[in-house]
Parts: structure tokens; C-alpha cells; sequence
């Protein structure tokens, strides 16, 4: 078989799972798709960029189908927009297979039925899936783990087509999760990602309601566990008690990435954000000051419809102002079906192409002068790999997402060391590992 993921890392969490059940079902991994039996393409939505790259890959698939009879599956969430499936009804009939984001555990399932019968199978629900636990799961690291902790959104922030496709919040139980981290932990695993659109929203749908920090407490009691990590807060709701877990555990990773999107107020509300600038900047120093070094990433989407110089200028403010470590920076990306869409005002490529420079020549002074300070530190470091550029050299992560590399033996892989920061390179560090 043959898997290729696109999109965020729910979506790699999700082809874990797939990898795992059709290994189950006695497949195994090639990096070639013109040599597998099964390929196996796990979609994203959020950007247009994504159709065309599938679209690409279908039609480079149609003379090896023929060739091979070649099983192509396609999942995830651009399955849940009926525009797309239409086009594959229409254009590459060939699929056999096409799956969506709450259907994920019938897999195995519906590839069975589809290699008996040699018929299309079609399995996309549009109401909100259930959460099922023990599905095969195949690690692509066994140093680092993602556990999902609750799935879909209720935000709706009106860019954005994810609620639409992953459905309403619903969270996995505190029980199952504490699970699966024991469980990876006891495979060598140190470092564990805990996922969801909104973590804040965390523990609100369950029986017995539990916050998210109340989770992180849970799971930072798992022993064994080196470091904790988390993906996606959201502004508009993250509490003081979370702060203070960051602030005083021993594990969670002193890393807020909190997705700003826009600096201008006007904006925030036209995208459903539910804070101000001043808002988040005061969020922003609330947090540096009871975390202090903490690192601080975000989100930022440029040529919003209806941004103007002036909008823009706030935004270059915030990031001034809050002195972000680094970035993921995004040109406004039209999606169909969401209230973006059809607004006015759509900003022209070439003034968003200016402002998408200016933001990262921004982000570029930010980000070296935060990395400057920390030189001549000494860092706890999770060892990830062997550097491929220089023999001898080691490749590490440092608590604030950042990599650093320093001699040392590949047996060292997987475990803990201390490392001075030597030299910084602008996102990255040389470094020299203190021994004793």
C-alpha cells in the first residue's frame, strides 16, 4: 500500500489509523504508488493548492490502474464536500473507494466489499460521527506520539470549512486517552502531541465534564512521559488555569501557539474570531509574563476579503508588540461554502503577494532576535535523529519547537540530553551536549 496525507496533523493521526488497519489486513508500506496494490490518499480542505495535487495524482493513476488493477481509496475531508466528490463521480470514475472524516474505523470494511463485489463503495456520513477507541494504529515515530483528543469545531470562524466537514466538538473520554498515552509510553515513546481544533473546548461534551487543564494534569501523571505538547488553543477562550499548568508543570512544553490570524479588529469580527487586537496582545503578555521564555508561534492569513493597508499595519503591530517566535503565515485561500466566499472585497495577488513579503521579512527580524537570546543556554533536548549533513552530528528538539544540532552517538536517539546553545543560524542552533 500506498498513503499520501495532506493537511494538518489530525489528518496524519487519522493515517496512522489507516496504516495500522490495512497492515492488520495484511498490507505492507511502499514509498512507490506505481508499485502498490492499494494507494490511499487522506485529503485536506483547508487550501486550494490540495484539489489540484489530488487531481494531479488521480489522473497520474489511471494508466497504472489499468496496468495493475490498482485499488485507489480517497478519504478525509475534502470527501466531505459534495462538489469534490461530484468531480470524482465525473472525472475519475476509476475510484473505487471514497471515505469521509467520520467514517474512518469502516475501512477495512469497505475495502473488503469493494475487492469481492469490484464495486464502487461510497461511505460519507453528513451527521456528526461517533467517537471509537482501539482502532490499529501505526506510529510513524517511536519517539513522538499524536494523541487525538477530542474531534471536530464549533467555531465556525467564516474563512474556514472545517465544522463543516469534521463536524460538531465531541470528545474522547479522559480514561481512553490516559490509555493511550500509557500505552505509547511503554513503546519508547517521550514526547506526546495532544490534538483538537479547539483544546480549550476540551471535556465539555462528556458525561462527567472535565476542563483541559484538568486533562494535562491527568496525563502529565503518566509516568515515563518526557514532555507534553498541545495543538490547537483558540484566543477567545483559553483560561487562566491552563496558563497556570504551563506555568508550573514539569513536562508541558513552555510552547503557546496561538493562532492570531489578523491584528485588526474590523477583521476579527468579520472572520468570527470573538476577541480584539487589544484582547490578544493582553492575552499575549499575560501569558509571557507568568510563563517567562516562553515561546510564542500563531497563525496568520494575509489578504483576508476586505483587508486594507491599514488592516494590515495592525497586524504587523501585533507581531511587533507580542514578538513571535515564529509563524505559520497563510494567503487568504477561498473555500467554497463558507461565508468568506461570497464576501466583497476580495484583496487583488499582487497587493496580498507585498504584504505576504513584508510580514515575513517581519517575522524573519522577530524570530532571530528571540533566538539570539537564548544563546549560551543550557537546554534539555529530545534526540530525534542522526544529522544527515554531517557525520557525527545529532539532531535535537528543544523545548520551544526548535532544532538544534551537536555531536554525539546515534545511540542516543530517543533519550534526553543537556546542550549548551552555542550559535544561532536563525531558525535553528548549533550546540555542544554537556556530559555529567
Amino acid at each position: 500500500y500506498y498513503i499520501l496525507t495532506m493537511g494538518c496533523q489530525l489528518n496524519e493521526n487519522d493515517s496512522e489509523k489507516l496504516c495500522g488497519m490495512v497492515e492488520e489486513m495484511g498490507y505492507k508500506p511502499t514509498d512507490d504508488y506505481k508499485e502498490a496494490d492499494l494507494v490511499m490518499f487522506n485529503t485536506c480542505c483547508v487550501r486550494e493548492n490540495a484539489e489540484d495535487k489530488l487531481f494531479g495524482k488521480l489522473g497520474e493513476l489511471k494508466r497504472i490502474k489499468e496496468q495493475r488493477g490498482t485499488i485507489i481509496a480517497i478519504g478525509g475531508c475534502m470527501m466531505q464536500e459534495k462538489h469534490i466528490t461530484d468531480k470524482i463521480h465525473e472525472s475519475y470514475s476509476y475510484t473505487d473507494i471514497i471515505f469521509g472524516t467520520h467514517t474512518l474505523q469502516n475501512f477495512p470494511e469497505d475495502l473488503y466489499n469493494t475487492m469481492q463485489s469490484k464495486k464502487k463503495m461510497l461511505d460519507i456520513m453528513d451527521i456528526d460521527g461517533e467517537v471509537y477507541e482501539g482502532l490499529p494504529i501505526k506510529r510513524t515515530s517511536n519517539i513522538k506520539a499524536s494523541v487525538t483528543i477530542m474531534y471536530g469545531c464549533n467555531n465556525f470562524c467564516t474563512y474556514c470549512i472545517v465544522p463543516y466537514v469534521r463536524g460538531r466538538e465531541r470528545s474522547r473520554k479522559p480514561e481512553d486517552i490516559i490509555k493511550e498515552v500509557k500505552q505509547v509510553v511503554s513503546e519508547g515513546v517521550k514526547e506526546v502531541m495532544l490534538l483538537g481544533q479547539n483544546v480549550n473546548s476540551y471535556g465539555k461534551t462528556l458525561e462527567e465534564p472535565m476542563s483541559f487543564a484538568e486533562l494535562l494534569r491527568e496525563v502529565e501523571k503518566v509516568e515515563g512521559l518526557e514532555r507534553i505538547r498541545f495543538m490547537t488553543p483558540h484566543p477567545k477562550d483559553l483560561s487562566d488555569d491552563l496558563i497556570e499548568v504551563m506555568a508550573t508543570s514539569k513536562k508541558v512544553c513552555k510552547h503557546m501557539h496561538l493562532p492570531m490570524q489578523s491584528g485588526s479588529s474590523r477583521l476579527l469580527k468579520l472572520m468570527n474570531r470573538h476577541y480584539t487586537k487589544e484582547q490578544y496582545v493582553a492575552l499575549a503578555k499575560k501569558i509571557q509574563e507568568r510563563i517567562p521564555g516562553v515561546s510564542f508561534t500563531t497563525d496568520i492569513i494575509v489578504g483576508f476579503p476586505g483587508e486594507t493597508e491599514e488592516d494590515f499595519k495592525e497586524t504587523l503591530d501585533v507581531v511587533r508588540e507580542v514578538g513571535f517566535d515564529s509563524a505559520y503565515t497563510y494567503v487568504y485561500s477561498k473555500r467554497s461554502g463558507t461565508p468568506a466566499a461570497s464576501m466583497e472585497d476580495q484583496v487583488d495577488k499582487d497587493v496580498i503577494k507585498d504584504r505576504f513579503d513584508r510580514l515575513l521579512a517581519l517575522l524573519k527580524e522577530t524570530s532571530a532576535k528571540n533566538c539570539k537570546k537564548k544563546v549560551g543556554d543550557i537546554e534539555r533536548v529530545l534526540i530525534e535523529e542522526e544529522n544527515t549533513h554531517e557525520e557525527g552530528m545529532l539532531t535535537g528538539r528543544l523545548e520551544n519547537n526548535l532544532l538544534v544540532h551537536f555531536k554525539g552517538c546515534k545511540e542516543q536517539i530517543g533519550t534526553m540530553a543537556d546542550v549548551k546553545l552555542v550559535e544561532e543560524k536563525g531558525f535553528y542552533y548549533m550546540g555542544e551536549q554537556i556530559h555529567g
